[in-house]
């Protein structure tokens, strides 16, 4: 085990509200850029941080991780085993300890993570939880961000007034926040531009805008809003990378996102609007990454349809051999990528133990099939099976206890009407719908497209199409590793913006992964401090 935090930091007398030195806690703007300019890789703090999806894109594209905060105690020992691990590769206990933003001032979490603050951050990153998000007015939120200990006096205080009250405390060189699309629209308010009136303040230029990331090489369609503030004493400005892929989104995208920008869209002619449309796909563009490009060289998973599959919690201690060759250059990079790479089995191919009720219901849907069409169809065989027995003599009144427990057999006991969404069948040929948080509890919103295997997707089929390579640890059993990978942000995803940022930064990032027919191996390197 490693010392612990006081052993190896340099101590200093703090006296401002945020637990800085009136000297300066922070390095300067200057000093930063003249550290990096000499080679040195921008160091990175995500705050949020879940397991690391951010992370995993900005140390892979060249900064070096500082540390994380995170609450969920699985979540941050997922962060530590990947990007702080001790030599036997378990996690830096300090790294993986769950850390409280709320009562975690920033030279607090410096001594934590055993960095002396003349180091300095560079890079923040991070997405607060979107169920923190209240209406404040731009007053108010100027008034909470002033007083660091507001939040114990005023509910208005939110989680992204900590992310702030860390800008201004470290002042890195840039910073990255992501959140759900209707932070722009939350109870008719614009939470964007109020957060960018903030940072403005602080120095930071800023600019905001939605990306989906099947429009980056992720095999899932998954809608974000992103900001990307740069400070003024870098000459630079904030943009977003250009996708990399042309995908024809379902209606129902285009809808939730004209809903999300109602306010941003009616302000457009305001000069203090920070908000840009999403950069345009080149017309050469190649198509979306596909749900089979993504999981079709994982192994088969079928022990349940025979009895043979366990009960009880699923461990993620396994070693699944890969059966496949990979198949597409998206399954190559998944099983390659750098520092990430497979050592050829999968700790985490492990899938839910279902009810046999509703096996021939994954066969025999179609692909993008949702939960009424199922119903539908279960009671099609529920209707057969009672005219099987009526043709052997055998009648059951309806609603007679006997009827009842053959329909429980067939026909699950979900309301069509209020559960639309429950159950979806992933289609091959496409990209998947939105993974989240909630398939901790629940994965029927992605039923295998394999008829065969008639189950829900595993662990790390939920990884591949979030963009994890197979070499990503998750701490915890299932249901957690389900519930840090709906909650992230794709690394590759991540990986195009922190490709960006650097390079308007000056910085040379390190090579990006490619997807193509022939791909080469990525030359980035995985740096930790």
């Amino acid at each position: 085990m490693s010392a612990g935090p006081m052993q190896q930091t340099k101590k200093w007398d703090g006296r401002s509200p945020y637990g800085i030195d009136p000297g300066g806690m922070a390095p300067s703007i200057r000093a930063k850029l003249d550290r990096i300019g000499r080679g040195e890789p921008p160091r990175l703090l995500d705050l949020f941080s879940g397991c690391g999806g951010l992370s995993l894109g900005f140390v892979s594209a060249g900064c070096v991780s500082v540390g994380g905060v995170e609450l969920d105690a699985h979540a941050a020992e997922s962060h530590a085993l990947n990007f702080h691990p001790l030599k036997d590769r378990s996690a830096d206990p300090w790294h993986a300890m769950p850390k409280d933003i709320l009562h975690l001032k920033p030279r607090s979490l410096l001594r934590l993570l055993q960095h002396s603050p003349d180091e300095g951050v560079d890079v923040i990153v991070g997405g607060p939880p979107c169920p923190a998000f209240t209406r404040v007015g731009r007053a108010k939120l100027r008034e909470v961000f002033q007083h660091p200990e507001a939040f114990k006096q005023d509910p208005r205080a939110t989680l992204y007034v900590q992310y702030l009250q860390y800008v201004e405390a470290l002042k890195p060189l840039a910073l990255v926040m992501e959140n759900v699309p209707d932070i722009l629209n939350w109870g008719g308010h614009n939470l964007g531009d109020e957060i960018c009136e903030s940072l403005k303040a602080m120095g930071y230029r800023c600019a905001y805008t939605l990306l989906n990331a099947a429009s980056y090489g992720v095999p899932q369609m998954r809608e974000r809003f992103f900001l990307v503030a740069v400070h003024k004493g870098t000459g630079s400005d904030p943009s977003f990378p250009v996708p990399t892929r042309k995908v024809d989104f379902p209606r129902g995208y285009s809808s939730s996102r004209n809903v999300a920008l109602k306010n941003v869209l009616a302000k457009s002619s305001d000069n203090r609007a920070w908000y840009v449309s999403p950069p345009a796909a080149p017309a050469d563009a190649l198509p979306a990454v596909t749900v089979a490009e993504a999981i079709a060289d994982l192994p088969q998973l079928t022990d349940h349809i025979h009895n043979k599959d366990r009960r009880g919690a699923r461990y993620l201690d396994g070693r699944v051999p890969h059966t496949m060759t990979p198949h597409s250059s998206y399954a190559r990079l998944m099983r390659e990528w750098p520092e990430f790479e497979s050592d050829g089995f999968l700790r985490d191919h492990v899938t839910r133990c279902l009810t046999q009720r509703d096996y021939r219901l994954f066969k025999d849907m179609e692909p993008g099939e949702d939960y009424p069409k199922a119903h539908v169809r279960a009671t099609q065989f529920f209707a057969q099976e009672l005219e099987k027995r009526r043709r052997s003599g055998t009648r059951l009144a309806e609603g007679s206890r006997e009827y009842e427990d053959l329909k429980a057999t067939f026909v699950p006991p979900y309301n069509p009407g209020k559960f639309p969404n429950k159950w979806r069948k992933l289609a091959a040929n496409e990209p998947a719908r939105t993974l989240m948080a909630h398939l901790g509890k629940d994965t029927y919103s992605h039923i295998h497209y394999d008829s065969d295997q008639q189950r829900v997707i595993s662990v790390r089929e939920a990884a591949r199409l979030q963009s994890f390579p197979d070499g990503f640890r998750f701490a915890g059993t299932m249901n957690p590793a389900f519930r840090q990978i709906g909650n992230s942000v794709p690394p590759l995803l991540a990986w195009h913006i922190a490709d960006e940022l650097l390079r308007r930064l000056g910085i040379t990032p390190n090579a990006m992964p490619t997807l193509s027919e022939e791909p080469r191996k990525a030359q980035a390197k995985t740096r930790v401090a």
